[in-house]
């Protein structure tokens, strides 16, 4: 039995684990799985993800959810093929990882991920977004950026000279984002831009990306 990705093109936690696959070289299936139907919340599917969410992921007898997790066992498994992206062979450069990893879920993506509900999610369900949310997003994220902007101003990536997890973590939300009419904050930071033009033009990032709509 092969491995196995249930979830959905939109979905950026999907794509935070096919990103991965993709990365390493990793054979796959992608299982859609149909929100309009509320699969996500039928019994099977809550057999492999409790919560009703995607992903869920299946490696023979080893299901897993939360997409970090999924991440790191697929960047683990598949180290020796891959690459290590997570730099387990160094003390100092994981932690590097770790803490960037950190501050992506920690900062960057409460204040990213209100922006794309706004704009891609609501308007699917009849929503109209809320300017006074992106606005306030928009202002949490520029603070967060400045942060970036002087990392990168001294490292090529997040962690350091060296691509890894932290950077491949930030992929799908930023894509989205890059589709917006916010791209600015991201383009008037030249080290910001220049960090993310390396990052999505990454064989794996272009794949993956290419299957996830860049329009409401």
């Amino acid at each position: 039995m092969g491995v196995k990705v249930y979830g959905a093109t939109m979905s950026t936690c999907t794509a935070r684990v096919l990103l991965c696959l993709e990365e390493m070289g990793a054979e796959y299936e992608l299982v859609p799985i149909d929100f309009s139907t509320g699969e996500h919340k039928q019994p099977a599917h809550l057999a492999r993800n409790p919560f009703g969410q995607v992903p869920a992921f299946e490696d023979g007898a080893l299901i897993l959810y939360e997409s970090r997790a999924i991440a790191r066992y697929i960047l683990r498994k598949y180290k020796s093929s891959g690459g290590d992206l997570l730099k387990e062979g160094s003390l100092e450069e994981s932690a590097m990882v770790d803490l960037w990893l950190e501050v992506e879920s920690q900062q960057f993506n409460p204040a990213i991920g209100p922006i794309f509900y706004q704009i891609f999610i609501f308007p699917r369900f009849g929503n109209v977004p809320d300017q006074a949310v992106i606005d306030t997003n928009l202002e949490k994220l520029c603070k967060v950026l400045d942060v970036y902007e002087a990392r990168l101003s001294k490292t090529k990536y997040l962690a350091g000279d060296f691509f890894s997890l932290a950077d491949l973590s930030h992929v799908p939300l930023l894509h989205y984002f890059m589709a917006t009419p916010h791209a600015s904050v991201v383009n008037s930071r030249p080290h910001v831009k220049a960090w993310w033009e390396g990052v999505s033009s990454r064989p794996a990032c272009k794949k993956v990306t290419a299957a996830m709509p860049a329009s409401a």
